[in-house]
């Protein structure tokens, strides 16, 4: 799969908004200010058989999120009205839609920032379409199954009974403390999202240790050692280095 470093050109879309023919297909809201950038992306996703919205202004991509509902967002951050950490927080003061970052920032500081603020995922550009593709789906069917979710979290073979506050693993009951049991909820909420350090932190110990990675570290650790049938290879709780962790819901 070669990444995407170069443009090609494609025909404007003739409207912001071309419904497919089933009417049932996702619709992707498009932010980006570069042509060239929401031609590759279009024609990708027209491939893959979703409706495509497009806005070159964080003004105009706010409107179209509120008017179309789209499934989900894909938001470069350097739009020429706004920033777009803004865009992400103000769409997340009225909708839970999973938002993709594509930036051409890379930096880890930059990561941090829009997924504390509330994106699901961050693509560095250049980027490959397919990857994107990817990430979409993966967040598309963690928001079908978080809108579907009771009481109960289900990661394989991993259950967590959020009224009894039970953990079990295979059928086994694993025994946690209330810190561990906290923070491995918040993580299995995240659905799949890379969470920050400091988002975990300020959930589980409040706001006054956002910056006491060690504990975090800690408590991992113990999770870890619990749940992870091999805590030197683990294949539910998945370090994003500099950033923060994400939890694998699917083997």
């Amino acid at each position: 799969m070669e990444p995407f470093f170069g443009f090609f050109t494609a025909p404007r879309a003739t409207s912001s908004l071309e419904v497919g023919s089933s009417g049932t297909q996702p619709i992707v809201l498009i932010i980006d200010d570069e042509e060239p950038i929401r031609a590759v992306l279009r024609a990708a996703l027209k491939r893959a058989d979703h409706v495509v919205i497009e806005a070159a202004t964080a003004e105009e991509g706010e409107r179209l999120a509120r008017t179309h509902g789209p499934d989900v967002v894909l938001l470069d951050l350097g739009l020429p009205d706004a920033d777009g950490l803004s865009v992400i927080l103000s769409l997340r003061a009225w909708t839970d839609m999973p938002i993709l970052v594509l930036s051409a920032r890379g930096s880890k500081l930059d990561k941090i920032r829009a997924l504390d603020a509330g994106a699901d995922d961050y693509v560095t550009k250049p980027f490959a379409p397919d990857e994107v593709l990817a990430r979409l789906r993966v967040a598309l069917r963690h928001a079908g199954r978080a809108a579907s979710r009771g009481t109960t979290l289900r990661a394989r073979d991993l259950c967590v009974d959020l009224h009894r506050r039970n953990v079990t693993r295979a059928g086994e009951p694993i025994r946690l403390t209330p810190t561990e049991y906290k923070l491995l909820v918040e993580l299995m909420k995240s659905d799949g999202k890379i969470v920050t350090k400091r988002h975990l932190l300020t959930a589980v110990w409040g706001p006054k240790h956002a910056r006491d990675a060690q504990y975090l570290h800690v408590y991992m650790g113990h999770l870890r050692n619990k749940i992870e049938p091999n805590a030197a290879r683990p294949q539910y709780f998945v370090t994003e280095p500099g950033v923060g962790y994400r939890f694998i819901i699917d083997g």
